[in-house]
Protein backbone atom coordinates (compact mmCIF):
# COMPACT_ATOMS: atom_id res chain seq x y z
CA UNK A 1 0.00 0.00 0.00
CA UNK A 2 3.26 2.19 0.75
CA UNK A 3 4.15 2.48 -2.83
CA UNK A 4 0.18 3.05 -4.31
CA UNK A 5 -0.30 6.05 -1.38
CA UNK A 6 3.65 7.77 -3.25
CA UNK A 7 1.65 7.29 -6.62
CA UNK A 8 -1.25 8.82 -5.67
CA UNK A 9 0.48 11.75 -3.75
CA UNK A 10 2.62 12.53 -7.02
CA UNK A 11 -0.64 12.00 -8.88
CA UNK A 12 -2.04 14.32 -6.35
CA UNK A 13 0.11 16.99 -6.71
CA UNK A 14 0.04 17.37 -10.25
CA UNK A 15 -3.91 17.42 -10.79
CA UNK A 16 -3.76 20.52 -8.02
CA UNK A 17 -0.99 22.04 -9.19
CA UNK A 18 -3.38 22.22 -12.93
CA UNK A 19 -5.99 23.36 -11.10
CA UNK A 20 -4.68 26.31 -9.27
CA UNK A 21 -2.85 27.14 -11.91
CA UNK A 22 -6.07 27.31 -13.86
CA UNK A 23 -8.08 29.10 -10.95
CA UNK A 24 -10.62 26.42 -11.13
CA UNK A 25 -11.66 26.94 -7.53
CA UNK A 26 -14.79 25.14 -8.01
CA UNK A 27 -13.21 21.67 -9.52
CA UNK A 28 -10.76 22.22 -6.66
CA UNK A 29 -12.90 21.83 -4.20
CA UNK A 30 -15.08 18.69 -5.44
CA UNK A 31 -11.66 16.66 -6.23
CA UNK A 32 -10.75 17.65 -2.28
CA UNK A 33 -14.58 16.27 -1.20
CA UNK A 34 -15.33 19.97 0.04
CA UNK A 35 -18.25 19.93 -1.41
CA UNK A 36 -21.13 18.31 0.41
CA UNK A 37 -25.00 17.31 -0.54
CA UNK A 38 -28.02 19.74 0.16
CA UNK A 39 -29.74 17.25 2.52
CA UNK A 40 -28.58 14.67 5.04
CA UNK A 41 -29.68 11.34 3.48
CA UNK A 42 -27.78 8.50 3.26
CA UNK A 43 -26.44 8.43 -0.58
CA UNK A 44 -24.84 5.12 -2.87
CA UNK A 45 -21.78 6.46 -4.89
CA UNK A 46 -21.39 5.79 -8.20
CA UNK A 47 -18.21 6.38 -10.04
CA UNK A 48 -18.10 6.43 -14.05
CA UNK A 49 -14.89 7.82 -15.69
CA UNK A 50 -16.87 9.41 -18.43
CA UNK A 51 -19.76 9.97 -21.14
CA UNK A 52 -19.42 6.12 -22.24
CA UNK A 53 -19.15 4.57 -19.29
CA UNK A 54 -21.66 6.68 -17.44
CA UNK A 55 -24.02 6.76 -20.57
CA UNK A 56 -23.86 2.46 -20.32
CA UNK A 57 -24.62 3.15 -16.82
CA UNK A 58 -27.78 5.16 -16.92
CA UNK A 59 -30.15 2.43 -16.97
CA UNK A 60 -28.80 1.07 -14.08
CA UNK A 61 -29.24 4.66 -12.85
CA UNK A 62 -32.64 5.03 -14.07
CA UNK A 63 -33.59 1.61 -12.66
CA UNK A 64 -32.14 2.14 -8.95
CA UNK A 65 -33.96 5.67 -8.63
CA UNK A 66 -37.45 3.49 -9.60
CA UNK A 67 -36.83 0.69 -7.31
CA UNK A 68 -35.11 2.75 -4.20
CA UNK A 69 -36.71 6.47 -4.29
CA UNK A 70 -35.88 7.09 -0.76
CA UNK A 71 -32.10 6.38 -1.66
CA UNK A 72 -30.36 9.49 -3.11
CA UNK A 73 -27.08 8.76 -5.76
CA UNK A 74 -24.31 10.73 -5.97
CA UNK A 75 -22.59 10.38 -9.45
CA UNK A 76 -18.69 11.44 -9.50
CA UNK A 77 -16.92 11.56 -13.22
CA UNK A 78 -13.45 12.24 -13.79
CA UNK A 79 -14.10 14.69 -16.39
CA UNK A 80 -16.30 18.01 -16.56
CA UNK A 81 -18.36 16.54 -19.53
CA UNK A 82 -19.34 13.30 -17.85
CA UNK A 83 -20.70 15.58 -14.36
CA UNK A 84 -22.59 17.94 -17.34
CA UNK A 85 -23.85 14.62 -19.10
CA UNK A 86 -25.09 13.84 -15.77
CA UNK A 87 -26.13 17.14 -14.76
CA UNK A 88 -28.08 17.18 -18.29
CA UNK A 89 -30.14 14.10 -17.22
CA UNK A 90 -32.21 16.26 -14.47
CA UNK A 91 -32.82 13.40 -12.29
CA UNK A 92 -34.74 13.79 -8.68
CA UNK A 93 -32.74 12.75 -5.85
CA UNK A 94 -29.13 12.88 -8.45
CA UNK A 95 -26.07 15.03 -7.87
CA UNK A 96 -22.99 15.09 -9.89
CA UNK A 97 -19.53 16.09 -9.35
CA UNK A 98 -16.14 15.92 -10.32
CA UNK A 99 -14.52 12.57 -8.73
CA UNK A 100 -12.60 12.87 -5.93
CA UNK A 101 -8.80 12.34 -5.17
CA UNK A 102 -8.17 9.15 -4.06
CA UNK A 103 -6.52 9.72 -1.12
CA UNK A 104 -6.96 8.28 2.21
CA UNK A 105 -8.51 11.13 4.06
CA UNK A 106 -10.23 12.69 0.84
CA UNK A 107 -12.34 9.34 0.60
CA UNK A 108 -13.12 9.49 4.40
CA UNK A 109 -14.28 12.92 4.13
CA UNK A 110 -16.30 12.25 0.86
CA UNK A 111 -17.92 8.89 2.59
CA UNK A 112 -18.67 11.12 5.67
CA UNK A 113 -20.09 14.53 3.70
CA UNK A 114 -22.32 11.82 1.52
CA UNK A 115 -23.63 9.27 4.12
CA UNK A 116 -22.17 6.70 1.38
CA UNK A 117 -23.88 3.36 2.18
CA UNK A 118 -22.77 1.76 -0.85
CA UNK A 119 -20.04 2.31 -3.99
CA UNK A 120 -20.66 0.91 -7.82
CA UNK A 121 -17.87 2.06 -9.60
CA UNK A 122 -17.90 1.31 -13.34
CA UNK A 123 -15.54 -1.04 -15.84
CA UNK A 124 -11.94 -0.66 -14.52
CA UNK A 125 -12.53 2.63 -12.39
CA UNK A 126 -11.42 0.47 -9.57
CA UNK A 127 -9.82 2.94 -7.02
CA UNK A 128 -7.90 1.32 -3.74
CA UNK A 129 -9.26 3.62 -0.99
CA UNK A 130 -12.44 3.56 -2.40
CA UNK A 131 -12.84 0.30 -2.33
CA UNK A 132 -10.83 -0.27 1.11
CA UNK A 133 -12.64 2.87 3.15
CA UNK A 134 -16.56 2.45 1.70
CA UNK A 135 -18.45 0.94 4.40
CA UNK A 136 -20.70 -0.85 2.65
CA UNK A 137 -20.60 -3.16 0.06
CA UNK A 138 -18.70 -1.97 -3.38
CA UNK A 139 -20.02 -3.04 -6.65
CA UNK A 140 -17.92 -3.21 -9.87
CA UNK A 141 -20.36 -3.31 -13.35
CA UNK A 142 -19.43 -4.04 -16.90
CA UNK A 143 -15.63 -4.67 -14.95
CA UNK A 144 -13.25 -4.60 -17.73
CA UNK A 145 -9.09 -6.12 -17.61
CA UNK A 146 -7.56 -6.02 -20.43
CA UNK A 147 -4.34 -8.60 -20.33
CA UNK A 148 -1.99 -5.10 -19.84
CA UNK A 149 -3.96 -4.52 -17.38
CA UNK A 150 -4.26 -7.47 -15.41
CA UNK A 151 -0.39 -7.47 -16.45
CA UNK A 152 0.20 -4.22 -14.11
CA UNK A 153 -2.74 -5.32 -11.13
CA UNK A 154 -0.56 -8.34 -10.89
CA UNK A 155 2.69 -7.07 -9.97
CA UNK A 156 0.76 -5.11 -6.76
CA UNK A 157 0.58 -8.83 -5.19
CA UNK A 158 -0.86 -8.87 -2.14
CA UNK A 159 -2.63 -5.80 -2.52
CA UNK A 160 -4.35 -6.32 -5.53
CA UNK A 161 -5.74 -9.73 -4.29
CA UNK A 162 -7.01 -7.37 -0.53
CA UNK A 163 -8.68 -4.98 -2.92
CA UNK A 164 -10.23 -7.23 -5.16
CA UNK A 165 -10.90 -9.83 -2.17
CA UNK A 166 -12.87 -6.64 -0.80
CA UNK A 167 -15.04 -6.44 -3.56
CA UNK A 168 -18.94 -7.71 -3.24
CA UNK A 169 -20.30 -8.10 -6.72
CA UNK A 170 -18.16 -7.57 -9.96
CA UNK A 171 -20.10 -8.13 -12.81
CA UNK A 172 -18.07 -8.28 -16.31
CA UNK A 173 -18.21 -7.29 -19.65
CA UNK A 174 -16.73 -10.36 -21.44
CA UNK A 175 -15.64 -13.87 -19.86
CA UNK A 176 -11.82 -12.93 -20.63
CA UNK A 177 -12.08 -10.24 -17.91
CA UNK A 178 -14.25 -12.22 -15.37
CA UNK A 179 -11.68 -14.93 -15.61
CA UNK A 180 -8.73 -12.30 -15.10
CA UNK A 181 -10.69 -10.68 -12.09
CA UNK A 182 -10.68 -14.17 -10.34
CA UNK A 183 -7.15 -14.78 -11.23
CA UNK A 184 -5.98 -11.73 -9.58
CA UNK A 185 -7.88 -12.12 -6.58
CA UNK A 186 -11.91 -11.18 -6.74
CA UNK A 187 -13.90 -13.93 -5.04
CA UNK A 188 -15.62 -16.40 -6.80
CA UNK A 189 -18.71 -16.39 -4.46
CA UNK A 190 -18.53 -12.11 -5.56
CA UNK A 191 -18.46 -12.80 -9.28
CA UNK A 192 -21.88 -11.76 -11.07
CA UNK A 193 -22.74 -12.88 -14.52
CA UNK A 194 -21.37 -11.39 -17.57
CA UNK A 195 -23.08 -8.37 -18.96
CA UNK A 196 -21.81 -6.04 -21.71
CA UNK A 197 -24.38 -3.13 -20.28
CA UNK A 198 -23.58 -0.81 -23.38
CA UNK A 199 -26.15 -3.51 -25.02
CA UNK A 200 -28.94 -2.72 -22.59
CA UNK A 201 -28.89 0.58 -24.39
CA UNK A 202 -32.55 2.09 -25.10
CA UNK A 203 -32.99 5.08 -26.84
CA UNK A 204 -34.14 8.48 -24.40
CA UNK A 205 -37.74 9.28 -25.14
CA UNK A 206 -37.09 12.96 -24.28
CA UNK A 207 -34.67 13.42 -27.51
CA UNK A 208 -36.88 13.01 -30.67
CA UNK A 209 -35.51 14.91 -33.83
CA UNK A 210 -38.20 18.19 -34.61
CA UNK A 211 -39.85 18.56 -38.00
CA UNK A 212 -37.38 21.03 -38.83
CA UNK A 213 -34.27 18.72 -38.40
CA UNK A 214 -36.06 16.05 -40.49
CA UNK A 215 -36.20 18.19 -43.14
CA UNK A 216 -32.85 19.28 -42.81
CA UNK A 217 -32.00 15.82 -42.47
CA UNK A 218 -33.91 13.36 -44.37
CA UNK A 219 -33.34 9.67 -43.11
CA UNK A 220 -32.24 8.01 -46.31
CA UNK A 221 -29.81 11.08 -47.33
CA UNK A 222 -28.18 11.50 -44.46
CA UNK A 223 -24.98 9.93 -43.11
CA UNK A 224 -23.49 10.40 -39.31
CA UNK A 225 -19.79 10.15 -38.25
CA UNK A 226 -20.25 9.47 -34.23
CA UNK A 227 -17.72 10.25 -31.81
CA UNK A 228 -14.99 11.45 -33.76
CA UNK A 229 -11.48 11.84 -32.69
CA UNK A 230 -8.55 14.08 -34.18
CA UNK A 231 -7.34 12.81 -37.47
CA UNK A 232 -10.71 11.12 -38.33
CA UNK A 233 -12.50 13.96 -39.16
CA UNK A 234 -9.79 14.28 -42.38
CA UNK A 235 -10.75 11.76 -43.10
CA UNK A 236 -14.79 11.67 -42.73
CA UNK A 237 -14.81 15.05 -45.07
CA UNK A 238 -12.87 13.80 -47.86
CA UNK A 239 -15.20 10.03 -48.33
CA UNK A 240 -18.11 12.77 -48.08
CA UNK A 241 -16.82 14.46 -50.89
CA UNK A 242 -15.97 11.64 -52.94
CA UNK A 243 -19.44 9.93 -51.95
CA UNK A 244 -21.30 12.62 -53.15
CA UNK A 245 -20.26 12.52 -56.46
CA UNK A 246 -22.22 9.39 -56.49
CA UNK A 247 -24.78 10.58 -53.69
CA UNK A 248 -26.32 14.48 -55.24
CA UNK A 249 -27.89 15.77 -51.91
CA UNK A 250 -26.22 13.16 -49.37
CA UNK A 251 -25.98 14.93 -45.76
CA UNK A 252 -23.77 14.54 -43.47
CA UNK A 253 -24.06 14.72 -39.23
CA UNK A 254 -20.43 15.50 -38.09
CA UNK A 255 -20.50 14.22 -33.95
CA UNK A 256 -17.47 15.09 -32.00
CA UNK A 257 -16.40 13.06 -29.15
CA UNK A 258 -14.91 16.28 -27.48
CA UNK A 259 -17.12 19.36 -28.42
CA UNK A 260 -14.17 21.61 -27.99
CA UNK A 261 -12.30 20.69 -30.98
CA UNK A 262 -15.36 22.26 -32.90
CA UNK A 263 -13.35 25.11 -33.75
CA UNK A 264 -10.68 23.44 -35.11
CA UNK A 265 -13.15 21.13 -37.34
CA UNK A 266 -15.01 23.79 -38.50
CA UNK A 267 -11.19 25.30 -40.52
CA UNK A 268 -11.34 21.69 -42.05
CA UNK A 269 -15.17 22.15 -43.24
CA UNK A 270 -14.58 25.83 -44.62
CA UNK A 271 -11.07 24.52 -46.25
CA UNK A 272 -12.96 21.69 -48.15
CA UNK A 273 -15.57 23.91 -49.19
CA UNK A 274 -18.26 22.43 -47.43
CA UNK A 275 -21.66 24.77 -45.75
CA UNK A 276 -21.70 23.97 -42.58
CA UNK A 277 -23.76 25.25 -39.80
CA UNK A 278 -22.97 24.14 -35.59
CA UNK A 279 -25.49 22.52 -33.64
CA UNK A 280 -24.26 24.53 -30.54
CA UNK A 281 -25.51 28.06 -32.64
CA UNK A 282 -28.68 26.53 -33.25
CA UNK A 283 -28.19 26.54 -36.70
CA UNK A 284 -29.45 23.56 -38.85
CA UNK A 285 -30.19 23.24 -42.90
CA UNK A 286 -26.63 23.25 -44.64
CA UNK A 287 -25.02 20.44 -45.70
CA UNK A 288 -22.96 19.61 -43.11
CA UNK A 289 -24.01 19.46 -38.93
CA UNK A 290 -21.40 20.22 -36.77
CA UNK A 291 -22.79 18.53 -34.04
CA UNK A 292 -20.78 20.38 -31.56
CA UNK A 293 -22.55 19.60 -28.21
CA UNK A 294 -22.87 16.41 -25.37
CA UNK A 295 -25.35 14.40 -24.67
CA UNK A 296 -27.57 14.69 -28.24
CA UNK A 297 -26.06 11.45 -29.86
CA UNK A 298 -29.67 10.12 -29.79
CA UNK A 299 -30.64 13.22 -32.16
CA UNK A 300 -28.46 12.13 -34.91
CA UNK A 301 -29.14 8.13 -34.77
CA UNK A 302 -32.42 9.27 -35.18
CA UNK A 303 -31.53 11.38 -38.32
CA UNK A 304 -28.76 8.95 -40.13
CA UNK A 305 -29.27 5.44 -41.65
CA UNK A 306 -25.85 5.05 -42.59
CA UNK A 307 -23.10 5.62 -39.21
CA UNK A 308 -19.54 5.50 -39.25
CA UNK A 309 -18.36 4.68 -35.63
CA UNK A 310 -15.74 7.04 -34.11
CA UNK A 311 -12.29 6.46 -32.48
CA UNK A 312 -11.89 3.69 -34.98
CA UNK A 313 -9.11 4.37 -37.29
CA UNK A 314 -7.11 6.27 -34.23
CA UNK A 315 -5.31 4.43 -31.81
CA UNK A 316 -8.81 4.80 -29.33
CA UNK A 317 -10.44 1.22 -29.49
CA UNK A 318 -13.50 2.68 -30.76
CA UNK A 319 -16.86 3.65 -29.79
CA UNK A 320 -19.97 1.29 -29.03
CA UNK A 321 -21.49 -0.05 -31.67
CA UNK A 322 -25.04 -1.20 -29.77
CA UNK A 323 -26.46 2.23 -29.92
CA UNK A 324 -26.32 2.76 -33.70
CA UNK A 325 -27.46 -0.64 -33.81
CA UNK A 326 -30.61 -0.29 -31.89
CA UNK A 327 -31.41 2.54 -34.52
CA UNK A 328 -31.26 0.21 -37.46
CA UNK A 329 -28.14 2.12 -38.64
CA UNK A 330 -25.97 0.12 -41.36
CA UNK A 331 -22.55 0.31 -39.76
CA UNK A 332 -19.17 1.29 -41.29
CA UNK A 333 -15.97 1.35 -38.94
CA UNK A 334 -12.50 1.11 -38.71
CA UNK A 335 -9.95 -1.82 -37.61
CA UNK A 336 -9.09 -0.07 -34.10
CA UNK A 337 -12.29 -2.51 -32.15
CA UNK A 338 -10.29 -3.47 -29.17
CA UNK A 339 -12.76 -1.91 -27.14
CA UNK A 340 -15.57 -3.33 -27.96
CA UNK A 341 -13.83 -6.49 -29.57
CA UNK A 342 -16.63 -9.19 -29.15
CA UNK A 343 -19.65 -6.68 -30.51
CA UNK A 344 -17.45 -6.11 -34.03
CA UNK A 345 -16.64 -9.77 -34.35
CA UNK A 346 -20.26 -10.75 -34.07
CA UNK A 347 -20.86 -8.27 -36.61
CA UNK A 348 -17.62 -9.15 -38.75
CA UNK A 349 -19.16 -13.07 -38.34
CA UNK A 350 -22.61 -11.99 -39.66
CA UNK A 351 -21.69 -9.65 -42.52
CA UNK A 352 -23.51 -7.04 -40.36
CA UNK A 353 -20.80 -4.58 -40.50
CA UNK A 354 -18.22 -2.84 -43.26
CA UNK A 355 -14.79 -2.44 -42.21
CA UNK A 356 -12.77 0.34 -44.14
CA UNK A 357 -9.48 1.84 -43.30
CA UNK A 358 -9.50 5.29 -45.01
CA UNK A 359 -11.07 8.04 -47.18
CA UNK A 360 -11.22 6.29 -50.44
CA UNK A 361 -12.60 3.18 -48.87
CA UNK A 362 -14.81 5.25 -46.20
CA UNK A 363 -16.30 6.71 -49.17
CA UNK A 364 -16.63 3.42 -51.38
CA UNK A 365 -18.42 2.26 -48.55
CA UNK A 366 -20.92 5.03 -48.81
CA UNK A 367 -21.55 4.75 -52.45
CA UNK A 368 -22.73 0.75 -52.14
CA UNK A 369 -24.38 2.27 -49.79
CA UNK A 370 -26.92 4.23 -52.16
CA UNK A 371 -29.20 1.68 -52.58
CA UNK A 372 -31.97 1.88 -49.73
CA UNK A 373 -32.69 -1.60 -49.84
CA UNK A 374 -29.08 -2.40 -49.05
CA UNK A 375 -28.83 0.05 -46.34
CA UNK A 376 -32.29 -1.26 -44.50
CA UNK A 377 -30.99 -4.95 -44.73
CA UNK A 378 -27.55 -4.27 -43.40
CA UNK A 379 -28.76 -2.25 -40.32
CA UNK A 380 -31.45 -4.84 -39.52
CA UNK A 381 -28.45 -7.35 -39.53
CA UNK A 382 -26.82 -5.44 -37.41
CA UNK A 383 -29.85 -4.82 -34.77
CA UNK A 384 -30.75 -8.51 -34.85
CA UNK A 385 -26.87 -10.04 -34.26
CA UNK A 386 -26.05 -7.12 -31.20
CA UNK A 387 -29.48 -7.72 -30.36
CA UNK A 388 -29.13 -7.78 -26.06
CA UNK A 389 -29.21 -11.13 -24.72
CA UNK A 390 -28.61 -10.30 -20.87
CA UNK A 391 -31.60 -8.74 -19.87
CA UNK A 392 -31.38 -5.64 -16.74
CA UNK A 393 -33.68 -7.27 -14.46
CA UNK A 394 -32.32 -10.22 -13.55
CA UNK A 395 -28.89 -8.04 -12.89
CA UNK A 396 -30.86 -5.69 -10.70
CA UNK A 397 -31.74 -8.32 -8.54
CA UNK A 398 -28.59 -8.85 -7.91
CA UNK A 399 -27.83 -5.35 -7.49
CA UNK A 400 -30.49 -4.56 -5.37
CA UNK A 401 -30.20 -7.00 -2.76
CA UNK A 402 -27.14 -5.69 -1.46
CA UNK A 403 -27.84 -2.25 -1.09
CA UNK A 404 -28.80 -1.47 2.43
CA UNK A 405 -31.93 -0.19 3.73
CA UNK A 406 -34.88 0.16 1.39
CA UNK A 407 -38.48 0.22 2.24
Amino acid sequence: MLVYRILISIFAAWQTCGLLLARNWSALGQRFGRVGPSDAAPHLWLHAASNGELASARPVILALRAARPDLRLLITCNSDSGVALAQGWDLPGVSALLAPLDLTWVVRRMLRRWQVVAHVTMESEIWPNRVLLCPGPVLVLGGRMSPGSARGWARLGRLTRHILGSVDFLSAQDSASRDRFLDLGLRPEACGPVVDLKSLYAPPTDQVPDEALRRAYPRGDTWLAASTHAGEEEIVIAAHLIARVQRPGLRLILALRHPNRAEAVAGLLRAAGLAFDRRSAGQSGQEVLLADTLGEMALWYALADVVFVGGTLTDRGGHTPYEPAVFGAALIHGPDVRNFRLPFAALKDAGAAQEISDAASLGAALTALSDPARRLAQGKLAQVTLRQEAGLDGLMVQILRLIPGGP
